[in-house]
């Protein structure tokens, strides 16, 4: 068979969740035998996500590669098997990046560059770069950001509309629309959807389905309401679920969406049975036991700026059959330990700046005096590293130099390389580092194995001049990225849980396959809750 290409468009308004139905459709493809690959179409300028705030656009993840991407990417590698790379995400800044620089170079020959064909052409092919990169692959899912209407999307749209054009038999789009429930005349509301197909048409694209994201699920009338007046056969809707994300795979399926999509495609297939998620919903639907998790950050209003670490904390507690209750503290909010007490463990997460320091350091203080588990990553590993010199070393003005440039005891510098680097977008240290573990410790024992490899986005590190100093107060260096001489994991040796890293492993995680590190963590919050 030829590649077969998805297109997935969204309509009438923002965050109906295209990027888990991109990946809930990757996960019930291979659960019938196919190879898939998906890739995110972003229409901002930005070249991408890793210079913006966590509360304009949510978490920023990060691939093997070293791409700071869209948090949609995190959901593909959850719920597939999809190679991801820099090449999976493309921004109206890479596409427009890269058309500037080709007229530079003369390769228009003369031409006056323009949206079409120039713009749209590179759109093109960058799908076709991301089959090539992949070989084997039999879909390609591709979900296109914004909402159609959005000025800055009809590039893409109409790039979608040429791609199907020259392969009309290897083609789907799936629209996803808002179907309104409106509580005060207990109806439900199609003229939004209408009027998004209606607007999706006079670009030139026809969705072949429409998925409808509703608060209930719709009945049958409505769905053949919206079929008739939109003139699609084939509508499916995607209703709130009730105890997780990872059942939208099963609510797809149950509606036998692979099925449509094959029809149209020409294919047959093995039927699935989407096992692994019906035990992930079990285990959710029946925990055998409870735990309460306090996240300390900055970023807590906003819902998707830790949707990494939510989401691995859960994998952590689905390994343990296990209820997740997250305590989700705003470190800026932290005045006193009542502000923090009461959880079974704490996680410290990443960010940048001052703001909400001391809520943090507070947090690291408590958890180390009280035996609590603490989990930092990365900015949290920072935090650990402060409080200690601070409490334990009496190290009383040592502090990071990130958050201040003077004081006396650097004990968290800024990488020498990144002292000459001016620009902010993709400078920070990125992407894929090996780290040795050292034997006999908790990263060991939660690894099982001496040498992994994990991903990174920071500039600051461990100041080795003090490792000595720390090493006689019981502080554990148990990863160490051995090229460059630098600390990836800490912990206390006296402590029952207290560890963290340098690097982001809730990026790695999957519900099927827990990364180790949270498993471990959760292990000993249920330990400390009984």
């Amino acid at each position: 068979m030829g590649i077969k290409y998805i297109f997935i468009t969204g309509g009438v308004v923002s965050s109906l969740g295209k990027g888990i139905t991109a990946a809930s459709i990757g996960s019930i493809l291979e659960d019938r035998g196919f190879t898939v690959a998906l890739m995110k179409f972003d229409p901002y300028l930005n070249v991408d996500p890793g210079t913006m705030s966590p509360f304009q656009h949510g978490e920023v993840y990060v691939t093997d590669d070293g791409a700071e991407t869209d948090l949609d990417l995190g959901h593909y590698y959850r719920f597939t098997h999809s190679p991801l790379s820099r090449a999976s995400n493309i921004t109206s800044g890479i596409i427009y990046d890269s058309v500037i620089k080709n007229e530079r170079r003369g390769d228009y020959l003369g031409q006056t560059v323009q949206v079409i064909p120039h713009v749209t052409d590179e759109i093109k092919k960058r799908i076709e770069d991301l089959t090539h990169e992949n070989k084997g692959v039999q879909f390609v899912i591709v979900e296109i950001g914004g909402t159609v209407g959005d000025i800055e999307s009809l590039p893409f749209l109409e790039a979608i509309r040429q791609f199907r054009y020259a392969r009309p038999k290897n083609c789907v789009n799936i629209h996803l629309t808002y179907v309104p429930y409106l509580k005060a005349a207990a109806e439900v509301k199609t003229k939004p959807t209408q009027h998004s197909v209606q607007a999706l048409r006079q670009i030139g694209i026809v969705p072949d389905i429409i998925l409808c994201r509703c608060e209930i699920p719709l009945s049958l009338e409505i769905k053949e309401k919206i079929s008739l007046l939109c003139n699609v056969p084939t509508v499916i809707d995607e209703h709130d679920v009730n105890v997780s994300i990872y059942e939208v795979p099963l609510n797809l399926k149950r509606q036998k969406l692979d099925d449509s999509l094959l029809h149209m495609l020409g294919l047959t297939a093995p039927e699935g049975e989407l096992k692994s998620w019906k035990e992930i919903i079990h285990i959710l639907s029946n925990p055998k036991k409870k735990v309460t998790i306090g996240i300390v950050g900055k970023y807590i209003e906003h819902q998707d700026a830790y949707k990494s670490i939510f989401e691995a904390l859960q994998h952590g507690a689905i390994a343990h059959e296990a209820e997740l209750v997250l305590k989700k503290i705003e470190s800026s909010k932290v005045k006193s330990l009542h502000d923090i007490e009461g959880c079974d463990g704490y996680l410290v997460p990443g960010g940048f700046g001052e703001r909400g320091w001391l809520g943090k350091i507070l947090t690291a203080k408590y958890s180390r005096e009280n035996g609590i588990p603490y989990f930092g990553i990365c900015l949290g590993m920072q935090i650990m590293v402060v409080e200690f010199a601070n409490n334990v070393l009496n190290l009383s003005h040592a502090n990071s130099t990130e958050i201040d440039p003077t004081t006396p005891d650097p004990v968290i510098s800024l990488l020498p390389e990144q002292k000459e680097i001016k620009e902010k977008g993709g400078t920070m240290r990125l992407g894929l580092y090996r780290c040795t573990i050292t034997p006999h410790t908790k990263a060991f024992l939660a690894y099982g194995r001496g040498e992994i490899k994990e991903r990174h986005r920071h500039r600051y590190e461990f100041n080795n001049r003090y490792k000595r100093s720390f090493e006689e107060k019981g502080f554990c260096f148990s990863g160490i990225w051995e090229e460059g001489k630098l600390v990836e994991m800490v912990e206390l040796k006296d402590h029952p849980w207290m560890l963290a890293t340098q690097f982001h492993p809730e990026f790695s995680s999957k519900p099927f396959s827990p990364h180790p590190l949270f498993t471990a963590f959760i292990g000993a919050a249920i330990t400390y809750h009984a």
